[in-house]
């Protein structure tokens, strides 16, 4: 791993905003999300996650985590949730859409979250947080729409701290250059015939901590299936 300078800026402070919740069968997250990270995105974070819109930045804010506390001091707890975003979504002036699993979260105990509940929408400030993911290493999962050998699409997971993924390259041996991916939709990276064999990724993170040059080699196998998740030997913290 590669630490590169970079400007420093803080993200501690509060923002205030609104949130509210949605509903879904088990209470969990939707596979769905249009950050793309499917079954990762229903329940990582024990399912603590959230649908944002200006935060999602065309993708770039997928992954990332953010504290967030309600206002009401009778229903709200001080600290309130960590949620780790997976999902784009409006709502009525809200910053965050959580599941309910999340949302109830923001509650002092079981009666105060059906009240939360019923006001259906709550003040609330938040704020960015280093992301932590105790004992997991980056995984890069080959997405379900790849195409085997012609075309190759990657969601990475459990990228801790506190950063954004701002570029994604592969390794072009015969070359002998990085050969940039695309930011297909969300948290996807894709590209249309990629390298034969294993593959050597770069990932160029960003972030109140500077940027970091990350590189996982041989992290893809060269017979790599669509679906399959490969665990790297990274680990952010």
């Amino acid at each position: 791993m590669v630490l590169l300078p970079a400007l420093c800026t803080s993200q501690g402070t509060f923002t205030s905003s609104r949130a509210t919740y949605y509903g879904s069968p088990d209470c969990y997250g939707t596979p769905t999300g249009a950050c793309g990270y499917g079954e990762y995105g229903r329940t990582v974070n024990d399912g603590q996650v959230s649908a944002v819109a200006r935060l999602y930045r065309d993708g770039t804010g997928c992954g990332a985590c953010y504290q967030v506390r309600c206002k009401d001091p009778q229903h709200c707890t001080s600290d309130g949730l960590n949620a780790v975003v997976t999902d784009y979504g409006e709502g009525d002036r809200t910053d965050f859409i959580f599941n309910r699993r999340a949302y109830a979260k923001l509650a002092s105990n079981p009666a105060a979250a059906e009240r939360l509940f019923a006001y259906g929408v709550v003040e609330i400030e938040y704020r960015r947080i280093p992301c932590r993911f105790a004992g997991n290493n980056v995984v890069l999962k080959v997405h379900e729409n790849s195409k085997f050998p012609g075309y190759l699409a990657i969601v990475i997971q459990y990228v801790a701290g506190q950063y954004d993924i701002t570029a994604v390259e592969l390794w072009q041996e015969d070359a002998q250059q990085w050969r940039a991916m695309r930011r297909a939709y969300g948290a996807v990276w894709d590209t249309t015939n990629p390298p034969s064999g294993a593959m050597i990724v770069r990932i160029l993170l960003s972030g109140s901590a500077g940027l970091k040059l990350m590189q996982a080699n041989k992290a893809i196998p060269g017979d790599w299936k669509a679906g399959v998740s490969y665990e790297t030997d990274i680990q952010l913290n």
